[in-house]
């Protein structure tokens, strides 16, 4: 019988116990570059969030791309996996659906705070019993007040909606293949025989977005994968059919208020 993998099989079944019994827990976990987070679900919500690298998370609602400062809120119960863009370092939190009646109700992007991101990092350090916190503790106290930050974060702009209707998910799958794709909402019609006031409806009824919106997000997304594996700004525009580095940062800066420098720097 091996029993070298006992010890590992306890620590990973306490762990498991301590994460069932505490309102918030912390996960540490280095995933190196290029790793494939394969579909799962969680019994608790999730704050995935990484001190380095970039993640591209994906569930049957949309895609997000994340990079640090940044993170997914990840409500209870949704499949969802993740690519990790370069090596990434996560630090989640993984909290109990009843810990407080504030948490946000649906799986969105988030901004980080500097607060926040040191509370992550003292979690990380905390060494939770089998028993809920006691409230008034020093640990107690951290994680009432990363719920307290948790209730009041930021919604960021990093989410591209997919459309269930056949004919608007081929376009979008199309156009993620070929970003430089400048095809009109004309053009597409005509290539579905579908009248283009049928597609217009549809593409702000399912995705929120006109056809145009939905196309610039796409971009932007794809920009933020390639800046974060270190691709200049020229190549970057010419590739998603900007016609000029100004233009693409134009438009990145009107949708994030940021320049990509800045965008990527830690608060």
């Amino acid at each position: 019988m091996d029993t070298s993998r006992k010890p590992k099989a306890l620590a990973q079944a306490l762990k498991e116990i301590d994460e069932l019994s505490s309102p918030v827990s912390g996960r540490a976990t280095d995933y190196p570059a290029n790793w494939h987070i394969a579909p799962h679900l969680h019994a608790k919500h999730q704050l995935i969030y990484a001190v380095r690298g970039v993640m591209v998370v994906q569930t049957e609602v949309g895609r997000w791309v994340v990079p640090p400062t940044r993170a997914i809120w990840m409500v209870a119960g949704m499949t969802h996996e993740i690519r990790c863009i370069g090596e990434v370092h996560m630090r989640s939190l993984m909290v109990a659906p009843d810990a407080d009646p504030g948490l946000p109700g649906v799986t969105q992007a988030v901004g980080i705070s500097s607060l926040l991101r040191e509370l992550i990092r003292a979690a990380m350090e905390l060494r939770q019993p089998s028993m809920p916190y006691i409230p008034d503790t020093r640990d107690g106290r951290v994680m009432r007040l990363i719920l307290d930050e948790i209730r009041v974060l930021p919604v960021l702009p990093l989410h591209l909606q997919m459309p269930s209707d056949p004919r608007l998910l081929r376009i979008c799958e199309l156009l993620q293949q070929q970003l430089d794709d400048s095809s009109t909402m004309s053009d597409w019609a005509q290539r579905l025989a579908v009248d283009v006031k049928t597609i217009q409806r549809l593409f702000v009824k399912e995705t929120g977005m006109t056809f145009g919106q939905w196309r610039q997000q796409a971009r932007l997304l794809r920009a933020l994968e390639l800046l974060a594996t270190g691709e200049k700004i020229i190549d970057i525009a010419l590739a998603l059919g900007y016609e000029s580095p100004s233009a693409f940062a134009t438009m990145f800066r009107k949708q994030f208020d940021q320049t990509p420098s800045q965008f990527f720097a830690e608060n």
